[in-house]
C-alpha cells in the first residue's frame, strides 16, 4: 500500500515526460518543414513535375527571370498561377514571381497592356512573353522560355510552285504540323515563289526545299545555287525519283542521290512496309548526338556525297547493313540483286558546312521528306529530329537536341451543370441515403 503513491507518481511523471518530448518532436518537424522541402509526385503521369523539355527550356536562360501576374486577390486565379510557376522555380532560383492587383493599381495594369485578369507577363533581359489566363499550362509556359531564350528572328522559307509539301495546308503529305510546332518556339515561316520572287530574301535563316514535284525552271534553280553561293543556309528534303531541275544545287553541294528505294527486312516485320525504315542509331553530329529515339522514314533514298573543296560533310542518319535499295519493283517477294541494287549500309541525311566571311555556313539534305509529313512527323522521335535541323541551321546551337514533348495534362474540366451534379450527388444524396439507411436499420431493431 505504500508503495501505490509513489507508483502514481512515477506514472504522472512518465506522463509529463511523454508529453514533453512529443511536443519537442512537433517542434522539430515543424522547423524541419521550413527549413528542408521535399516534394514526391506519386500521379501516374507526373502531372506534378516538370518535363525534360521543361527543365532544359528554363535551364537554357542564363539571367534572371521575372513573371508578373496581373490577378486580383479575390478567388483562385493566384494560387493557379503559382502553382504552375512553383514547378519552374524548383529548378531555376533566380525566377521571380510578383503579382499586381488590378482593382488597386488599374493605372500599372493598363500601361502594361493588360485586358484580362490572371494574364502574366514573362520579363528577360529586354525580352517579353505576355501569356493570357486561358493558355496558363507548362507547354504555354515552356514555348514561351523557349522563345526568349533565342535572339533575333528566325526566318525558314519554303520553296513553293513545284508542288512541294506546304507549311500551311494540312493534307497529309504537307508539314503544317511541324511549322506550327516551329511556330509556338519563335520561328517564323513562309512560302516563297521564285516566279515571282525571284531572289531568296537577305533575311532568309534557312531555305527548305522540301519535295517539288514538278521541274524547276533554270532561273529557278540558278536562284537557289546563288542562294548558296553568297552562304545562305539549306534544307533539302529529297524523295527517290529525279531531282526536278536541282541537278545544279546538288552539283554544288557533292550530293548525287542513289537509285532505287531502301528497303529493310526489319521493317517489314516492325511496321508491315518494308520501305518504311526505322532507325535508331545515329551519328555523332550535334544535330543526333544523344539523340535516343526511333525514327520512320517511309519511302527513302539512299545519299553519297563528295563534298566539294571547303566544304564538310558528316552523316546523321545510316542504315543498317541488312538494308539495300532496291532499283526494280516492290512487289512480291523483295530480295537483294547483286549488280543490280546497292547493299547497305547506307547514308540517310548528311549535314554539310564551310566557312565563308568568318561565319558557317550549314546544310541538312535527308532522302526522304515523308518523315515531316503531317502523317508521320507524330511517331518516335521524327519532331524532335526535326526541331533539332532547325535548330541547327539557324545556329541557335544551345537548343539543338532539345525534347519537345512537356507532360500532358490531364486535369478534369467540369461544366457548371456537371459540378453542380456530382456536388449534389455527393453532398446531399449520398448522405441523405446514408442516414435514411440508419434510421431504417434503427427502427427494425427497435421493433423487434
Amino acid at each position: 500500500m505504500n508503495h501505490a503513491p509513489r507508483a502514481k507518481w512515477q506514472l504522472r511523471f512518465a506522463n509529463a515526460i511523454f508529453v514533453v518530448l512529443f511536443l519537442v518532436a512537433v517542434g522539430l518537424l515543424q522547423w524541419a518543414s521550413r527549413e528542408y522541402h521535399w516534394q514526391f509526385d506519386l500521379t501516374q503521369n507526373q502531372r506534378y513535375s516538370l518535363s525534360p523539355a521543361s527543365v532544359t527550356a528554363i535551364g537554357r536562360l542564363a539571367g534572371p527571370v521575372k513573371i508578373t501576374g496581373y490577378a486580383s486577390e479575390r478567388g483562385q486565379t493566384r494560387a493557379a498561377i503559382r502553382q504552375v510557376i512553383e514547378r519552374f522555380q524548383n529548378f531555376k532560383s533566380d525566377l521571380a514571381l510578383d503579382f499586381v492587383d488590378p482593382d488597386r493599381e488599374p493605372e500599372r495594369v493598363r500601361s502594361a497592356g493588360i485586358r484580362f485578369d490572371g494574364e502574366i507577363v514573362i520579363a528577360y533581359g529586354e525580352a517579353r512573353e505576355t501569356i493570357p489566363p486561358t493558355s496558363l499550362s507548362e507547354e504555354n509556359l515552356t514555348n514561351a522560355f523557349t522563345r526568349l531564350g533565342h535572339r533575333g528572328e528566325r526566318w525558314l522559307v519554303f520553296l513553293t510552285g513545284h508542288g512541294e509539301r506546304s507549311p500551311e495546308r494540312q493534307a497529309n503529305f504537307d508539314v503544317s504540323t511541324w511549322s506550327a510546332q516551329l511556330g509556338k518556339r519563335g520561328f517564323k515561316t513562309r512560302s516563297l515563289a521564285l516566279g515571282e520572287t525571284p531572289k531568296v530574301p537577305q533575311n532568309t535563316t534557312a531555305l527548305v526545299i522540301a519535295g517539288p514535284r514538278t521541274r524547276l525552271l533554270a532561273g529557278e534553280s540558278n536562284a537557289i545555287s546563288e542562294f548558296l553561293q553568297r552562304g545562305g543556309n539549306l534544307l533539302w528534303l529529297l524523295d527517290p525519283g529525279p531531282l526536278y531541275g536541282i541537278e545544279p544545287v546538288a552539283e554544288l553541294l557533292g550530293i548525287e542521290v542513289q537509285p532505287g528505294v531502301i528497303v529493310d527486312a526489319a521493317s517489314q516485320r516492325l511496321a508491315g512496309d518494308p520501305t518504311a525504315l526505322i532507325i535508331a542509331n545515329y551519328g555523332s553530329h550535334p544535330i543526333v548526338r544523344n539523340f535516343n529515339q526511333s525514327t520512320v522514314f517511309p519511302q527513302a533514298a539512299g545519299l553519297s556525297v563528295q563534298p566539294p573543296q571547303g566544304w564538310k560533310s558528316e552523316a546523321l542518319l545510316d542504315t543498317s547493313a541488312r538494308a539495300w535499295s532496291e532499283t526494280g519493283s516492290l512487289n512480291g517477294e523483295l530480295r537483294l540483286d547483286k549488280g543490280k541494287d546497292i547493299p547497305g549500309p547506307l547514308t540517310l541525311g548528311v549535314a554539310l558546312t564551310r566557312e565563308i566571311e568568318g561565319r558557317e555556313q550549314r546544310v541538312v539534305v535527308v532522302g526522304d521528306g515523308d518523315f515531316l509529313s503531317n502523317s508521320i512527323v507524330a511517331n518516335g522521335g521524327n519532331l524532335e529530329l526535326g526541331m533539332s535541323i532547325a535548330n541547327w541551321l539557324s545556329q541557335d546551337d544551345a537548343y539543338v537536341n532539345v525534347p519537345v514533348r512537356t507532360a500532358r495534362d490531364r486535369g478534369l474540366s467540369l461544366s457548371k451543370n456537371q459540378e453542380v451534379i456530382i456536388g449534389s450527388l455527393f453532398l446531399v444524396l449520398l448522405p441523405l441515403a446514408l442516414l435514411g439507411a440508419g434510421i431504417g436499420i434503427w427502427w427494425r431493431r427497435r421493433r423487434r
